[in-house]
C-alpha cells in the first residue's frame, strides 16, 4: 500500500512538471476549454498532444444544457467519423511547429461535420490560445481562442 502511494505521488508530481514545463515554454500541449466565437459561452474540453512534432487534439468533455444529449453523435460528419460519438473524437490533428505558430494542419468542426484548414498560436504566455479554421487562405476564416485548464 505504500508504495502504492509512492507510486501515485511520483507520477502526479511528474504529470505536473511536464504541464508546468509545457506551459512555461509556450507550448499548446496540454487541456483546453474552446469559446464559441458567436456566443462567449464554453464549448468543450479539448486535450492538445504532441507526438513526433504533430499537434492533435481530441475532445473530453462537451458543455452541453442537460436537455439535450451529453453524448452526441457527428449526425453531419462523413466517412469513419459519420455517426461516431464527439466525445473522443480527434477534431484537430496534423499542426506542426512554424516560428512562433502552428501550421499546416486542419481542424473538424463537429457541428457541421465539415474539414477546415487550421493553424494555432499560443498567447499571453500560454494562457489562451488562437485557433483558427479557414477555407483556402487564412484571411477567408475564424478564430476561437481556447483557455488553457490545467
Amino acid at each position: 500500500m505504500k508504495t502504492r502511494i509512492i507510486l501515485s505521488s511520483a507520477l502526479l508530481a511528474v504529470s505536473a512538471l511536464t504541464t508546468a514545463t509545457a506551459w512555461a515554454d509556450g507550448s499548446p500541449v496540454g487541456l483546453w476549454k474552446n469559446i464559441d466565437d458567436a456566443t462567449g459561452k464554453p464549448k468543450a474540453l479539448i486535450r492538445i498532444t504532441e507526438s513526433d512534432g504533430e499537434l492533435k487534439g481530441k475532445i473530453e468533455k462537451l458543455f452541453r444544457p442537460a436537455e439535450e444529449d451529453q453524448n452526441p453523435k457527428c449526425v453531419k460528419c462523413e466517412g469513419a467519423l459519420k455517426d461516431q460519438p464527439i466525445i473522443g473524437m480527434t477534431i484537430l490533428s496534423g499542426l506542426k511547429k512554424d516560428g512562433d505558430e502552428y501550421n499546416g494542419g486542419q481542424i473538424l468542426d463537429p457541428a457541421n461535420g465539415k474539414l477546415y484548414k487550421s493553424k494555432l498560436t499560443v498567447v499571453e504566455d500560454g494562457k489562451k490560445l488562437n485557433v483558427r479554421g479557414y477555407i483556402g487562405m487564412p484571411m477567408l476564416g475564424r478564430t476561437q481562442t481556447w483557455v488553457r485548464e490545467e
